[in-house]
């Protein structure tokens, strides 16, 4: 990448934001890998309390500000201040979650800009808002997208969320699958509880759209046929509490282990250890902890819906649970297949040789060669404009 190259990530929050997941990994790996091939970045982000406004970090410039809503409109106002300074960006990717920030309607018409979609989020505004505010994101996703990002690109991290911006918002722009890649901590920290039998594991976001009641659901059905059972729920967020009260309402203490925010390396042994990974979202852009957990040749359980279709390969690297299923039966299922040891050693092969797929470096590369062709195609335009002389006043 040109060192001259000058490139705004705007996400909704940065890595270590007390709230952060996927899309922040995903977002700073572009960043950071960018940033190391020479091109200057800066990462335009909302501030955590806490958290410095400004902040370099392995030659990314970090610029915090606002919060939850207030980061949209402030971002859009530091963009123009920084295009009103007479300074530049070359591309833009901007990133959406829940809906994106909209730099188009700030930057100049030629600057290439793509909007990242991890997954729709359509059906998920009314899981956390009013049924008005409902209403108002859904139509920033759709329409307000469609028109604003009508001269650029969706770049989007699986085949399900290519044909939900397709089918469900409308989108019939270029469109680019640009998957997730996968880094995983060394197994080595100091796990408390000694491993159930079996010994399940969730990763996630403690958030409505997760499902987390079926997790339970599926916990007491379990543990009814297998009494030495453990499932440990790993992670945090605004569910933490009603889950721990929803543990101790059914008589789960025993049997579910809510561990919270642990560290990588923590969260890497509960992992690994594991005889099965679960997931009971209604849906994602893809499956981040899936293929996290088929690194440590640890397959999953997850309902067959957008992005977890797609990294769940059914009975190669998991299973899915579908329309019609008992998802205790799914995985009472899949905990007999595991006992066979020669089934199970396949099935581990299958997921390590799966998550192999997916690499940082390959994402990165994949979008800056993205970028690299509309920032030519860009100056190639330009040049054209000069020669005939109708350029655009910018």
């Amino acid at each position: 990448m040109s060192e001259k190259l000058r490139l705004a990530v705007v996400n909704w929050r940065d890595p270590w934001h007390p709230s952060a997941g996927g899309a922040e990994r995903y977002a700073w790996e572009l960043a950071r890998r960018f940033a190391g091939e020479g091109a200057r970045v800066h990462y335009v982000t909302s501030r955590a309390p806490g958290q410095r406004r400004r902040e370099r970090v392995e030659d990314v410039e970090f610029v915090r500000l606002g919060g939850r809503f207030t980061v949209y409109p402030l971002v859009l106002l530091w963009m123009l201040g920084f295009r009103l300074r007479r300074r530049r960006f070359d591309a833009v990717v901007d990133c959406q979650n829940g809906i994106p920030f909209f730099t188009p309607w700030v930057m100049p018409r030629r600057v290439p800009v793509f909007c990242v979609v991890h997954h729709v989020h359509d059906a998920q505004f009314g899981l956390y808002f009013p049924r008005w505010l409902a209403w108002v994101g859904q139509v920033l996703e759709g329409p307000v997208s469609r028109w604003t990002y009508r001269r650029h690109a969706f770049v989007v991290v699986s085949p399900s969320t290519e044909r939900a911006v397709k089918e469900r918002l409308g989108w019939s722009g270029p469109t680019y699958v640009v998957p997730n890649g996968t880094v995983v901590a060394e197994p080595d920290g100091a796990v408390p509880e000694p491993a159930g039998n079996p010994d399940l594991v969730c990763v996630t976001r403690l958030v409505p759209h997760k499902r987390l009641p079926l997790l339970l659901d599926l916990a007491g059905d379990l543990a009814e046929t297998h009494p030495g059972l453990k499932l440990h729920i790993v992670g945090d967020g605004p569910e933490a509490a009603t889950l721990a009260t929803e543990i101790r309402a059914r008589g789960l203490e025993k049997v579910v282990i809510a561990h919270g925010y642990v560290a990588e390396n923590v969260k890497a042994a509960l992992v690994a250890r594991a005889d099965l990974h679960l997931s009971t979202s209604q849906g994602e852009g893809w499956g981040l902890s899936v293929i996290e957990a088929a690194a440590f040749g640890v397959p999953t359980v997850a309902h067959d819906v957008d992005g977890l279709r797609d990294a769940v390969r059914d009975g190669a690297t998991g299973w899915l649970v579908r329309d019609g299923d008992d998802q205790a039966d799914v995985v009472r299922r899949a905990l007999k297949d595991l006992a066979d040891r020669a089934e199970r050693d396949r099935i581990a092969t299958e997921c390590q040789r799966r998550a192999a797929e997916f690499d940082w470096a390959r994402t990165a590369a994949r979008m800056r060669d993205l970028v690299a062709a509309a920032v030519r195609a860009r100056e190639a335009g330009a040049r054209g404009d000069r020669r005939y002389g109708d350029g655009h006043p910018g």
